[in-house]
């Protein structure tokens, strides 16, 4: 079978790098991809479930396709990652114009089961966790990459640390690292195809075993002639070592930005979240960071509403806010994760108290944002460039290693190439600069 697959993709970068390496998958059994629903054979779901509002998006999408289905029967929609892997065969009874549910340490066998569904018209729902996931080591071609100069990288699936509040274990299952040969002769194949900057991918990066530590891995990737850029996301505040640290002092091509979720302030949220770090100690390791890189940036993930947080709770992350002074922080309403130990807790923050909190935070963030951004007007900052600008068709954009997005004019032959900007003009989410 051949024709065109369409692949939404709803959650984070993990999901992106996933819906790439499908998109590369089906293409070696004669797939192409398509931007128009309504000329796909295949439809792909690619969900998360970490966020309610991820969840709600992919399952609203999976009900609008039923109209298709009805109108294009050979259509096979499938449904995979995190939503897939939570609900498996529930999923079909409830919407049984679904063909495929495949769970997360499934992923590889899509082709194959599509081509089974197209033979003999069966559904199939396929969830179970494996002691390896073969899709780690599934590289996309380079025609799949929406940024040729950058690479994602898995290094690790899954997590060992059973958050209170997070269902990434139960739908990603515990940690898996992958082998370091295979990761560095990823880097290598990139850095041949013209790749500058790798971006290493896991549900915890810094907790990685796979045949050497997290920071080794760091320093043979930094080893590699044509990368210039490292980067990497999730870390976990308390497996932040002091080697990991010594990396950012010692390694000019690590980045000067770290993502750094510390989720609330308060030392008792803190404690029933399950998070094994406190306010003091985050802060210490913030001060540490920025010690060994003075420049640091951060971001961070922050959530409002946890069960019986209180005012004084609250108080202590907006405490956070300001010492810390993030760049970017995505911060969210706690929502209730099935399964979960903190669904046992109940849902008993007012929804009224989490909107207002969350538009308190926001707005010291807002403010904490541009303040950081105009300290940067007068400086030089070396940028690989992106693309073009969405706002100004004479500009193109691109991030700085603190992973500040400087938007200049320029050509678009600068695209993949690191240039160096001035910056002259601070916005609320970006930089404005000229190649100096």
């Amino acid at each position: 079978m051949n024709g065109r697959v369409k692949i939404f993709t709803y959650g984070c970068q993990m999901n992106d790098l996933d819906s790439q390496k499908l998109y590369s998958e089906l293409a070696k059994k004669g797939f192409l991809p398509t931007e128009e629903t309504k000329d796909a054979d295949v439809i792909v779901i690619n969900t998360c479930s970490v966020r309610q509002k991820a969840y709600e998006k992919a399952i609203s999408n999976l009900g609008r396709l039923k109209a298709h289905k009805r109108v294009k029967p050979s259509l096979i929609i499938a449904i995979t990652g995190c939503v897939a892997q939570q609900e498996g065969e529930g999923l079909r009874e409830r919407m049984p114009h679904i063909d495929i549910v495949l769970g997360t340490h499934q992923l590889h066998r899509l082709p194959d089961l599509v081509n089974r569904v197209h033979r003999h018209s069966l559904p199939v729902a396929e969830t179970a966790f494996s002691d390896c996931i073969p899709f780690l080591d599934t590289i996309p071609g380079a025609a799949f990459s929406n940024q040729p100069h950058r690479a994602y990288i898995n290094i690790m699936q899954g997590c060992d640390n059973y958050c209170s509040y997070c269902i990434v274990p139960y739908v990603r299952g515990r940690e898996i690292s992958r082998d370091y040969r295979k990761i560095l002769d990823e880097v290598r194949l990139h850095a041949r195809r013209g790749v500058k900057e790798i971006f290493l991918l896991g549900q915890n990066v810094n907790s990685y075993q796979g045949g050497m530590a997290f920071p080794e891995l760091l320093r043979h990737i930094h080893g590699i002639e044509g990368i210039e850029r490292i980067r990497f996301t999730t870390s976990h505040p308390k497996d932040v070592s002091d080697d990991l640290i010594a990396c950012f002092r010692d390694m000019e091509k690590l980045c000067s930005h770290i993502h750094l979720p510390f989720q609330s302030g308060s030392d008792k949220v803190l404690k029933a979240m399950n998070r094994h770090y406190t306010h003091r100690s985050y802060l210490d390791l913030i001060a540490r960071l920025r010690d060994a890189r003075p420049d640091m940036a951060f971001s961070a993930d922050v959530m409002v509403g946890f069960p019986d947080e209180r005012d004084v709770d609250f108080r202590d992350t907006l405490d956070i806010l300001e010492s810390v002074r993030f760049d970017v922080l995505y911060s969210f309403k706690y929502s209730v994760r099935p399964g979960t130990a903190a669904a046992e807790l109940g849902d008993n923050i007012p929804v009224e108290d989490k909107v207002e909190r969350l538009r308190v935070l926001q707005a010291m963030q807002k403010k904490i944002t541009i303040e950081n951004n105009r300290r940067r007007i007068g400086g030089t900052y070396a940028v690989l460039v992106d693309g073009n600008s969405q706002k100004n068709s004479e500009q193109i954009y691109g991030r700085t290693s603190h992973n500040a997005i400087v938007n200049f004019t320029g050509a678009t032959a600068l695209i993949g190439e690191i240039v160096s900007v001035k910056i002259t003009r601070a916005n609320p989410n970006s930089l404005t600069g000229e190649i100096s």
